[in-house]
């Protein structure tokens, strides 16, 4: 695997694992009722993902470009990483809703 295509593979499984953490992070802020931090942390977890979605456009215009691109369980676990982020991130956004739409009707 070529250098560039390292970095991008690297750096995909870097801010996907980084967006997933943050938004573990911001359910367990949301348990806590700590509203605004739950949405920061939901917020840093989008930025983390924009990040990652970068890393893997380079490797998909290097393969559109006629580039070869090395299949590798590496390459796989980065993108099986970024998909299981992209799902555990709704699925927090959901979960934070359904805290603060709780807390809410408590009051």
């Amino acid at each position: 695997m070529e250098n560039t295509q390292l970095e991008s593979v690297m750096s995909l499984i870097m801010h996907s694992g980084e967006a997933k953490s943050n938004a573990f992070e911001a359910i367990q802020k949301a348990k806590k009722s700590l509203f605004e931090e739950a949405h920061e942390k939901l917020k840093a977890a989008d930025e983390a993902l924009v990040l990652a979605h970068k890393s893997q456009t380079v490797m998909l215009t290097q393969e559109a470009q006629g580039e070869k691109i090395e299949l590798s369980l590496l390459m796989m676990h980065a993108q099986d990483h970024l998909m299981t982020s992209l799902t555990f991130i709704d699925l927090a956004k959901e979960v934070v809703d359904v805290y603060e739409r709780l807390a809410n009707e408590m009051k």
